[in-house]
């Protein structure tokens, strides 16, 4: 007798959802996942064109689009926004996932504030942008929407080095802490995921370790055995996208599996 494949469970469905920082690591992977629990339309937003473009057509013309979105310009956040309603009518999951980190340490006393003031110009002023659009689009819509944040595992710590990417996530998790306060009456929930180490092009540039090097350092990185994915995290935005988190708001949700400080 055949074994039938087992049906997933389809928790987006009928939702409409734009993903910034779409076109690769994390972003990508959720895209992949909204798509795979039936979303009704995805908007990929990012600065990587090309790739951006390819994954909105392997994900299917009809279902997902490619918008070029710079998240340190509000201009270009607002108009993603505006966009998206046209498109599709609506507004139900923003996922704030842009992001960058200085390769230069960052320490104290050598802080370079140029290098700070862009960093924060997409992590913190960007991505507060997008929320704040997104939102907007909600309430005039009418929308219970959800919006998601990427933070780190670092919103919680301190660090020996990379000083304003650490205060740039610490600010995400206040973001959202105040955020989830003033839309609760709206019904719209808002959440962040907070990922440990995790294989993305990001970490690849921050490290400049071979594939096999950066696998070790990985799994020494946790308490959890194995290695935190992409698709770990991808899980959990589906989770804080969908009705299973219905009341669940200001809350910040660590993928790390116990990150070793």
């Amino acid at each position: 007798m055949a074994t039938s494949t087992p049906c997933i469970k389809k928790k987006l469905e009928g939702k409409v959802a734009i993903v910034t920082g779409g076109a690769s690591g994390i972003g990508e992977a959720t895209a992949l996942h909204f798509a795979t629990h039936g979303a009704r339309a995805i908007v990929i937003a990012d600065i990587q064109d090309e790739k951006g473009k390819r994954l909105a057509a392997s994900i299917g013309p009809d279902l997902c689009k490619y918008v070029h979105c710079d998240v340190s310009n509000e201009d270009q956040i607002k108009t993603l926004v505006e966009t998206t309603i046209q498109l599709c009518g609506r507004l139900d999951v923003m996922f704030c996932n842009a992001g960058v980190i200085n390769k230069s340490e960052q320490r104290i006393l050598d802080l370079d504030f140029d290098m700070y003031d862009k960093l924060f110009a997409i992590n913190v002023r960007g991505l507060t942008a997008c929320v704040k659009h997104a939102a907007r689009a909600m309430v005039e819509g009418n929308v219970k929407g959800s919006v998601i944040c990427t933070a780190s595992n670092f919103a919680t710590i301190g660090s020996d080095k990379y000083t304003d990417y650490t205060m740039s996530k610490h600010a995400v998790v206040g973001l959202v802490k105040c955020a989830s306060r003033q839309l609760g009456p709206h019904g719209i929930r808002v959440n962040c995921v907070s990922p440990g180490p995790v294989e993305t092009p990001l970490l690849h540039c921050l490290l400049e370790m071979g594939m096999e090097e950066l696998d070790r350092f990985l799994e020494k990185s946790s308490f959890l055995e194995g290695i935190l994915k992409v698709n770990h995290v991808a899980d959990a935005v589906v989770f804080l996208a969908s009705n299973d988190s219905e009341f669940i708001t200001g809350h910040n949700l660590a993928v790390d599996g116990v990150y070793k400080e």
